[in-house]
């Protein structure tokens, strides 16, 4: 079991590493820049090159049965859980086979409205203590059953 975390702008890669410490899972922070290497054993940061999607298909192609990925990206989290692999949001919403079609459905719509509107502004919620606390939890719950 590995966990994969899409590290690039992800706002709960420290509660991933906790959990994969206190846990004993090998994880894999996966981004193009901006992260120090981590002292922990048990983690990896993994540089792609520079370009669109690049860690994406870095975790699609390693991601399989009995692992838990983290990430913002519904086109990864598709591909990972088409693979098997536990999904989770970074406020701890599992992405599962019983709505990836709905929230690959959602984000076509939305940038269909970003489209056709260029002024559009703002749209998201902020990042509160209660979605990290959620995030925490339901990675908890993931790591340990995909440890089964």
């Amino acid at each position: 079991m590995s966990l994969y975390v899409d590290a690039d702008a992800c706002p709960v890669k420290d509660e991933c590493l906790r959990a994969a410490g206190r846990l004993g899972v090998e994880t894999f922070l996966v981004c193009n820049g901006g992260l120090r290497p981590s002292a922990h054993p048990l983690v990896r940061v993994i540089f792609v090159t520079d370009g669109p999607d690049e860690a994406d298909k870095w975790i699609a192609e390693r991601a399989a049965k009995g692992d838990v990925v983290v990430t913002a990206d519904i086109p990864l989290a598709a591909k990972a859980v088409a693979a098997g692999a536990l999904v989770l949001r970074h406020d701890g919403e599992a992405l599962t086979a019983a709505n990836i079609g709905n929230a690959l459905a959602m984000r076509d719509l939305m940038a269909d409205l970003r489209a056709a509107d260029p002024f559009r502004q703002g749209g998201g919620r902020m990042f509160t203590k209660q979605d990290r606390a959620r995030f925490a939890a339901a990675l908890d719950r993931a790591l340990r059953a995909a440890a089964r």
